[in-house]
């Protein structure tokens, strides 16, 4: 403890680009993930997946697989009904149009009577390795009578398209309305000019660096699964409560290193309840990993909607009126957010930035023969984003302004904040028009006719696109962290958010040294397991800075104030003279001070400790406050290339102004950054999952036909930063996970249309597409 090192506590503060701590762990091999892991005893689980996208079981026919080498068991639904496991619910309920109530079909974790996507599990088959589980589910004879299946968003509400749930009497989930719609429909009739749109959210498979897997034990009297999630407080309870029926206590769930979750992850998974399910019945532990084929088949996919929406202008350019009808795709069965994603939300940020309120938006939410789509990067707001933008470009054309003008026409000004926009949630800060205008100082807008010029003279089409966001960052208006200091001279944070790649080793040992006056060298980052973290939201919607972050700072307050209190008695002096700075305790306006090793001592020694303290530097809270969202914004410029021969579209300029509020790591923000933004350079350019429309079979289930996007696909972004202080915690900060899905897309496609000379162009922009849209303007 004496050997503390209290130098460059500046150095390793709020605001201070840190290099991540967990980098040289996780990049030396270091790091532990889930599959890392094996039990003594444990086999090896494969799941049967239907191979037809909608199809009545007949039968299915076990013998032989069960017969085969090394396989210790074949089980369906059949057991699952013997053992009286739950269905899987959504976890949502979204409200529809004059009080009809949202359609949430049952789910069972393996089918017995229908199946109704490619890759709905049938059977699990369990053996003593995974290459003999694999070959066994080969064995596994199911006779199935094929049926009309319907993956086409579009097409879902036909009249003659099929009906995924016969007791439902229609493919629609809930039809939802966000309010307003006489007046909207009276704006849009009333307006001087009105533009509309026609746009496809292309369906998208987050695809984390780390497949899905989950690893589960029985010891007879608890289970204990080990799994890569965003936050394992909610997973237990899903699994506990709903499934099998027990005590939180009951079950223990770990999360050790995680690679990448994007909002997939920590959902209650079919996978998770069958590996537990199967560990109790065999009594001993079975593990399950997907490969990539897999995961595109099980894991929940995002976005695929189908937009037709309107937009009202004045004379002077400004917004009178809005109105957006939606059709979203749920798969065919609802996950546990899926229809809240483009329902409530999304709508929480309807208007964005711009002084909307004759606004309605309506989603009719459909099943289709489909995996489930739920939350994924930005989780509704870069649809709503996307939607606006399009809209304004077009407003834009139609009224001859510039797209930078009729933007800065609409932004809410700075005097109008606090706003509460149409969806009733108050904007609390952001300088807009601001924004813009530095994204496009350093995009260098005013220069572009010249690089447009000059691309020409080498037969290249230029363009030039912006595309600015808003952000509800947030959700779950709690968290919780506790902050214990180890006899050894360690900080331990116990945090109830995770990390899976965003650095929270490094941000909340930041928040705690500066907090404390605590090395940060000396600060132990602990999440991810339910027997040492007791509460929390987990990780989703960019909360954890300002929802743990939060809370880690309070934590850590409550221990600065009962070391206060001890240095206090050692000293001799009252409380309200120790100045605590720097690792030191010192009696205001003279040299008498002590260390934290001191202090750390005299609190474990109950002689002594001030009257009424019990021995230790150990707190914790869970931190509660009104407001469920903070907005965090930005603006994006993107210029691309086009080649008019064959359509290719390069990206080749990028620039964003993000306003995250007060920046803890600038290194950890602008990471964020970059990976939303190639997020969104994914979407626009690249990726799309699609369904063959006739037989409902799944086309782009591997990276030789979904494409992802690699370094060669971004330019050098280049990033600032406009500091606006969210008022609504005592950080200051608001999130910056997931603005670059919701700003790089409407850029993108902006730029693409300008060098195009077209209206729209529908994501992503594949060199055939580009290609069909030059020949259809020229």
């Amino acid at each position: 403890m004496d050997g503390m090192n209290m130098d460059g506590m500046d150095k390793f503060g709020i605001g201070q680009p840190v290099r991540r701590k967990e980098d040289k762990r996780l990049l030396t091999g270091g790091g532990t993930y889930t599959d890392d892991i094996n039990l003594p005893g444990q086999a090896h689980a494969a799941i049967l997946r239907s191979p037809h996208a909608h199809a009545r079981i007949l039968s299915i026919d076990t013998t032989a697989a069960a017969a085969m080498p090394g396989v210790v068991a074949v089980l369906t639904g059949k057991e699952v009904a013997e053992d009286q496991l739950g269905l899987l619910p959504v976890q949502v309920d979204v409200p529809g149009v004059a009080g009809t109530k949202m359609f949430a079909p049952p789910r069972q974790i393996l089918q017995t009577e229908f199946v109704r996507f490619v890759g709905d599990p049938v059977a699990l088959i369990i053996a003593e390795t995974r290459a003999a589980a694999i070959e066994a589910m080969e064995a596994v004879m199911v006779d199935y009578d094929i049926l009309p299946s319907v993956t086409d968003t579009a097409r879902a509400l036909d009249a003659d398209a099929t009906v995924i749930w016969p007791e439902n009497g229609t493919n629609l989930c809930v039809h939802w309305d966000s309010g307003r719609a006489a007046e909207a429909d009276a704006g849009i009739a009333a307006a001087q000019t009105v533009v509309s749109i026609d746009l496809i959210q292309n369906r998208l498979v987050g695809n984390p660096m780390e497949p899905r897997v989950a690893l589960a034990e029985w010891d007879g009297e608890r289970f204990t699964l080990h799994s890569p999630t965003q936050g394992v407080i909610r997973v237990r309870e899903s699994l506990a409560k709903i499934v099998f029926k027990m005590p939180l206590e009951k079950l223990r769930v770990i999360s050790p290193d995680v690679g990448g979750g994007f909002g997939l992850r920590g959902k209650l998974f079919p996978e998770s309840a069958m590996v537990l399910w199967a560990a109790r019945r065999l009594g001993r532990p079975v593990k399950w990993r997907a490969d990539r084929a897999e995961t595109f088949v099980c894991d929940p996919h995002g976005r695929d909607h189908v937009t037709h929406a309107e937009m009202g202008f004045d004379t002077a350019g400004r917004i009178t009126a809005m109105r957006v009808r939606t059709t979203a795709a749920m798969g065919a069965y609802l996950l546990d957010f899926g229809p809240r994603i483009p329902t409530l939300a999304g709508g929480r940020i309807n208007g964005t930035v711009y002084d909307i309120q004759v606004l309605n938006v309506q989603v009719r939410c459909v099943f289709t023969n489909t995996v489930s789509t739920d939350a994924y990067r930005g989780a509704g707001r870069p649809e709503t984003a996307y939607v606006i933008e399009r809209l304004l470009d077009q407003g834009a054309a139609k009224l001859g302004l510039a797209r930078d003008e009729i933007r800065r026409r609409n932004y809410i000004k700075p005097e109008q904040i606090p706003y509460t926009n149409a969806a009733g949630n108050h904007i609390d800060s952001g300088h807009f028009a601001e924004t813009q205008g530095l994204a496009l100082e350093l995009a260098d807008w005013a220069g572009f006719p010249a690089r447009k010029a000059e691309a020409a003279a080498r037969g290249k089409l230029r363009g030039i696109g912006l595309g600015y966001f808003i952000e509800a960052s947030g959700g779950q208006p709690f968290e919780w962290a506790r902050v214990h200091i180890t006899a050894e001279g360690r900080a331990k944070v116990h945090v109830g958010t995770f990390s899976h790649g965003q650095g929270h080793e490094t941000a909340f040992a930041q928040v705690l040294s500066q907090t404390l006056g605590f090395p940060y060298e000396s600060i132990d980052l602990v999440q991810g397991d339910t027997d040492l973290v007791e509460n929390g939201g987990g990780t989703g919607g960019s909360r954890s800075s300002q929802m743990g972050g939060v809370a880690v700072k309070r934590a850590g307050g409550m221990v600065l104030e009962k070391a206060r209190r001890i240095a206090a008695h050692l000293l001799e002096a009252g409380v309200a003279d120790i100045e605590a700075a720097n690792g030191r305790f010192t009696i205001a306006g003279t040299d008498r001070a002590i260390g934290w090793a001191q202090v750390i001592a005299a609190s474990l020694d109950r002689a002594r400790l001030p009257a009424g303290e019990t021995p230790g530097l150990d707190e914790q809270l869970v931190y509660k406050r009104d407001t469920e969202c903070n907005f965090p914004n930005g603006a994006h410029v993107a210029e691309v290339e086009v080649d008019p021969d064959t359509g290719v579209v390069t990206l080749v300029n990028y620039a964003a102004v993000d306003d995250v509020g007060v920046v803890i790591n600038p290194k950890l923000v602008h990471g964020q950054c970059h990976g939303g933004i190639v997020s969104g350079i994914g979407q626009a350019m690249l990726e799309h999952a699609v369904y063959d429309s006739e037989s409902g079979q799944f086309m782009t289930a591997t990276f030789q036909d979904y494409c992802m996007p690699r370094a060669g696909d971004a330019p050098d972004l280049k990033l600032g930063l406009n500091v606006v202080p969210c008022p609504s915690n005592d950080l200051g900060v608001k999130g910056a996970g997931e603005g670059g899905a919701c700003g790089a897309p409407p850029a993108i496609v902006s730029a693409l249309c300008d060098a195009l000379d077209v209206a729209h162009v529908d994501m992503p922009l594949t060199p055939e597409r580009v290609w069909r849209a030059l020949r259809r303007s020229a």
